[in-house]
């Protein structure tokens, strides 16, 4: 690992650390927000100065977000796995994380540092990893529904801890505001997600 990735570790555990400290609270009302259509062009972004949080924050959301993304994906491959109103929240999730990436990838490079994904194959908190999507391709479907609901809770429930600790420790205020913006995000999500399970049972 070089240098720079040793730093960026050793920020996400302090990321993580402070989040923690302040605490994880959950919002139970809904927030509305409409995702940006795929095919809108980004606007320009004026160059940003990233601290080391803003860095770690990013490069750790961005893999994070991918492998939520890929346990959707493994859910539409099983179209009997699923009802119909967990799939429209699971679709609003995907529009969410799919833009909340484009801007993600856009401070990035106005801060001019390369995305890398320095946590492949690591064991974090709310990271899918391909070991889980695996076991959860092999799921029975009378199973498959509530693993992965449970994945995807795990995930959003560790990104709000995550965007707590940027709002706290980070340095640029754009990437302040976007964890803003993703905290209250994932609260609406958790509480779609709540629904859903309230209303299996």
């Amino acid at each position: 690992m070089n240098g720079r990735a040793g730093r960026i570790v050793g920020v996400v555990a302090t990321l993580a650390a402070t989040a923690l400290a302040v605490g994880l609270t959950r919002d139970a009302g809904r927030t509305d927000r409409t995702a940006a259509p795929a095919s809108a062009a980004p606007a320009p972004t004026p160059p940003v100065l990233l601290n080391g949080t803003d860095d770690a924050f990013i490069q750790l959301l961005l893999p994070m977000n991918e492998g939520a993304l890929a346990v959707i994906d493994a859910l539409d491959d099983r179209p009997s796995a699923a009802d119909p109103a967990l799939r429209a929240v699971l679709g609003d999730i995907r529009a969410a994380h799919r833009a909340e990436s484009v801007e993600l990838r856009r401070l990035l490079a106005a801060g001019n540092i390369p995305e890398q994904n320095i946590h492949a194959g690591h064991q974090m908190p709310g990271m899918v990893t391909q070991a889980a999507l695996a076991e959860l391709r092999a799921t029975p479907d009378d199973e498959v529904r509530s693993r992965a609901v449970g994945l995807i809770r795990a995930h959003l429930t560790q990104t709000v801890v995550l965007c707590r600790g940027e709002q706290t420790a980070g340095g640029s205020p754009e990437v302040k505001t976007l964890a803003g913006r993703i905290q209250e995000a994932r609260a609406a999500e958790l509480s779609a997600l709540g629904r859903q399970r309230a209303e299996q049972r």
